[in-house]
């Protein structure tokens, strides 16, 4: 049973494997033809590349479950179009056995898409924001169609970039007072953190007094405010970008704050639990191969794989909003399709048991 065991796991690894690059590399495609229509200043088409290519982990990262999928059947489509399933069935492998000789190579990529969410999509993605903002040029926030926003009291403040080590470029501020009259904006190139404090450099502040708008350049200055660089990392990405860890402690801060955090939960249930859905999905590929898809075509397997894939992952997309919007909580809209898709798998294969 191990040499049977080892046979399977080449077969299905390779077809995942290539199922992957496939997928990987028709969206990278997508996404690169997308970066063209935003090439502006330094950011041409070789920072159009250096971008898709910064963001291919977290792409590798969202596809591993729907390749899973399909890479099984595919797999073990090759394996029951040249009958070596029926004479390992005939030799008193059983389907359990087979079931785990499939899923054990997937644990591979579980564990891939667990290193690459937790540790290197977060920085890479980073990277590539902040590098494409920089090269786009220096812009005010009411200019810049990327950076992020945040308000601390009666300032709104707008980044256009911000580094993992504590930098920022494209820093645009707007002071207002209690009646929610603009006071000054102001808009500094670079600001670096100084462990307890920001220092702004080459900027311009305007002033609006009662006489009359005072403008005036400076080299740089001092800017206390409770934002710190690893505050910062969190809020730049959208929560599917951010690790476990971030997204539990961010929602806790949330809550401690009496801020809604519900997308942060979803997302944080998301990443969780997605060894458990492409686990289902797996089952589900098995249980196909062993039952109504036994005496099909490739393609036709293949087509089944797509539309099963499309329709979890877009019954995860509907649900997931549905929380926020309904008041659900966002563990079960994370929960249903992959419990649905396991017990699919499950009855199947014992029907075909």
């Amino acid at each position: 049973m191990r040499k049977l065991s080892r046979y399977i796991g080449r077969t299905v690894i390779g077809a995942v494997a290539m199922v992957l690059l496939v997928i990987v590399a028709l969206d990278a495609i997508a996404a690169l033809v997308d970066q063209l229509g935003e090439l502006k200043g330094d950011y041409d088409f070789i920072e159009a590349l250096m971008f898709v290519g910064l963001t291919l982990p977290g792409r590798i990262y969202e596809n591993i479950p729907f390749s899973s999928l399909v890479g099984c059947l595919v797999g073990l489509g090759i394996l029951a179009g040249s009958s070596e399933l029926v004479v390992m069935r005939a030799a008193g492998v059983s389907l359990a056995q087979i079931t785990w000789a499939v899923m054990k190579p997937v644990l591979f990529f579980i564990g891939l898409s667990l290193v690459l969410g937790e540790y290197v999509t977060p920085l890479t993605d980073q990277i590539a924001e902040s590098r494409r903002a920089i090269a786009q040029g220096d812009r005010h926030a009411l200019e810049s169609r990327h950076g992020l926003w945040n308000r601390d009291g009666k300032e709104f403040t707008h980044f256009n970039a911000v580094l993992p080590n504590g930098r920022l470029y494209g820093v645009t501020r707007y002071q207002f007072d209690d009646q929610g009259k603009l006071l000054a904006s102001s808009f500094a190139r670079t600001a670096i953190f100084q462990k307890d404090h920001w220092i702004e450099e080459s900027g311009k502040e305007t002033v609006l007094t009662e006489t009359g708008i005072e403008k005036h350049d400076y080299a740089w200055r001092r800017w206390d405010t409770k934002l710190s660089p690893a505050l910062l990392n969190v809020l730049v990405l959208e929560p599917d970008a951010l690790s476990i860890q971030d997204l539990y402690s961010y929602s806790k801060y949330l809550q401690q704050q009496d801020i809604e955090s519900s997308q942060y939960q979803l997302a944080f249930w998301k990443k969780l639990l997605q060894p458990l859905a492409t686990a289902s999905l797996v089952l589900i590929a098995v249980s196909f191969v062993f039952g109504p898809l036994r005496e099909v075509t490739m393609g036709y397997r293949i087509f089944t794989g797509v539309i099963v894939g499309i329709v979890f992952r877009t019954s995860q997309d509907l649900l997931g909003p549905a929380s926020l919007v309904f008041g659900f909580p966002p563990l079960m809209a994370v929960l249903i399709p992959v419990l649905i898709c396991a017990a699919i798998g499950i009855l199947l294969l014992r029907k075909a048991n």
